[in-house]
């Protein structure tokens, strides 16, 4: 039977933590960087490494540097040169985004028992509820929109079937976990547009998600979700997808399905690569990809993505440098240069500084 290479133990001190990473013996700086990666959230370009006051070059062998068993290693890192939220750090949380922000209302106010109107039903956000009010099911088709935002529900029940005209449901910053939406009640609202879930506790979002086929804006961020499910395919009109802040490590091909959309932003998760099928994205105009674990993109974005005009890779692997060599960069380049020029034009939306969309190569540790 082959023996196993021997290896070695290295403690790696970062953010008032001790870790330890086992390697081989024969291992590179840069092999060693990659597996701090996922331990640190900090991309390897953004991270510095020091053992025994000397910084160890990437090329470079542990052992040629004097790196062996039981060395302690320095690690430092570069602002905003990070994956997901931040760095993972000793006082980091694991709470939702929901359980960390604060609200000003009182946990146990109540409503007073009235005729519900439409207009109220669109100002029932930050009033401390942890239900939506039993009088919303019995108001039926007159309710267009049902903004609940910034309370403590934890609950869509099955009775949102009723409400067969809602347009817009708005459940930012709340308590809503996996369990907590009726998939099988919201996909019977066929008139709906937008739903917002940012800054609840969900995991995992459910193949049912795909029955909301008229969807055209639909505001995830600020979860746990590790992935998205195949099914989000399905739909065909969505315009918006709001995914940033999150824990996805990858999405799935299908998401090129998704012809209509024009704006995706997955700033701040796990992803490591892109699937080819986001060269399908016809519509794109604004692609958000900040702070992610990315090295590359689907050969065929620029060329495909012919509207694309707005793209942030900061904070990611991927150099301006990089972006230069992909096939229809001077196109977009020229298309990108092209908006930015109107909104000096016309002193809209621009701050006076041309951003390239990625870093520089000179940017590290």
């Amino acid at each position: 039977m082959e023996s196993s290479p021997p290896t070695i133990t290295v403690q790696v001190k970062f953010a008032g933590r001790t870790i330890p990473v086992e390697l081989p013996t024969s291992a590179s700086t840069a092999e060693l960087k990659l597996l701090l990666q996922p331990l640190t959230n900090v991309l390897p370009r953004g991270q510095k490494l020091i053992c025994k006051g000397k910084v160890l070059a990437d090329a470079a062998s542990l052992s040629s540097m004097q790196v062996g068993d039981g060395s302690k290693v320095m690690l430092i890192a570069s602002q905003g040169l990070h994956q997901g939220e931040g760095p993972i750090t000793k006082n980091s949380s694991g709470l939702a985004p929901s359980a960390k922000r604060t609200s000003n209302v009182k946990d146990n106010q109540t409503l007073k028992p009235e005729i519900i109107s439409k207009s109220r039903a669109e100002r029932w956000k930050i009033t401390g509820m942890q239900a939506v009010p039993e009088e919303v099911w019995d108001c039926g088709s007159s309710i267009r929109v049902l903004d609940v935002c910034n309370n403590s529900i934890e609950a869509i029940p099955q009775k949102i079937a009723a409400v067969k005209s809602l347009n817009k449901l708005l459940l930012t910053a709340n308590d809503i976990s996996d369990g907590g939406i009726s998939w099988e009640g919201l996909s019977c609202v066929d008139t709906l547009t937008v739903l917002s879930l940012s800054q609840n506790r969900l995991v995992t979002l459910p193949p049912s998600l795909g029955t909301l086929t008229f969807l055209r804006e639909l505001r995830i961020a600020n979860n746990m979700l590790g992935s998205l499910p195949v099914e989000i395919g399905l739909l065909k009109q969505l315009e918006i997808l709001i995914a940033n802040n999150n824990r996805i490590t990858s999405l799935p091909s299908s998401i090129g399905d998704c012809e209509s959309l024009f704006e995706v932003d997955l700033s701040s998760n796990l992803l490591a690569e892109l699937p080819k099928a986001c060269g399908n994205l016809h519509n794109l105009k604004a692609l958000h990809l900040r702070n992610n674990g990315l090295n590359s993109l689907p050969p065929t974005l620029f060329k495909k993505c012919w509207r694309l005009t707005t793209l942030d890779l900061h904070g990611t692997g991927i150099t301006n440098d990089i972006l230069r060599q992909l096939e229809g960069w001077e196109e977009f380049d020229e298309r990108r240069r092209q908006k930015y020029q109107k909104q000096l034009d016309f002193h809209v939306g621009s701050s006076g500084v041309f951003d390239e969309g990625a870093d520089d190569d000179n940017r590290h540790a």
